[in-house]
């Protein structure tokens, strides 16, 4: 595996990695359904403000993580289904403690226990609550301090 700077060409396979991970994490949610949102979110809000990273192997993309250095947000950790427990989701963490040194914070949905077990193994707390403002699902704040 090896980690990259993200590039405009990599746009339709971030997309659809990032459908085919949120699929697998909430089956029972339609996500293609929201694609369209997401390809415009991803376009002029994610990629004009954050540093974004790609994690890949045998130059397939398997994992990427957005970290917006201004606000020191990480908004999207994604990792393809088939490498769940790898070490890359941890990887991509690194790289975002890298970008982002002095701290980081991020949302999950408080359902999201799997999530909420990785990011306290990497050394994120719960610090507060908050409401999902697209899903109005209940999420943790979890931040990262040195």
């Amino acid at each position: 595996m090896r980690l990259r700077r993200y590039a405009a060409r990599d746009e339709d396979t971030a997309n659809a990695l990032w459908l085919r991970t949120w699929q697998a994490a909430y089956p029972q949610i339609d996500f293609a359904e929201r694609l369209d949102w997401w390809r415009e979110r991803w376009r002029n809000e994610l990629v004009p403000a954050c540093e974004i990273t790609i994690a890949e192997a045998d130059s397939e993309m398997i994992g990427f993580v957005t970290v917006d250095p201004k606000t020191r947000y990480l908004d999207q950790l994604v990792v393809a289904p088939a490498r769940w427990r790898s070490g890359i989701g941890a990887a991509l963490v690194n790289e975002a403690k890298r970008i982002s040194p002095q701290a980081l914070d991020l949302d999950v949905n408080i359902d999201n226990i799997r999530a909420i077990e990785f990011y306290r193994r990497q050394a994120f707390f719960i610090t507060g609550a908050g409401v999902n403002s697209i899903s109005g699902k209940p999420v943790h704040r979890m931040s990262w301090r040195p």
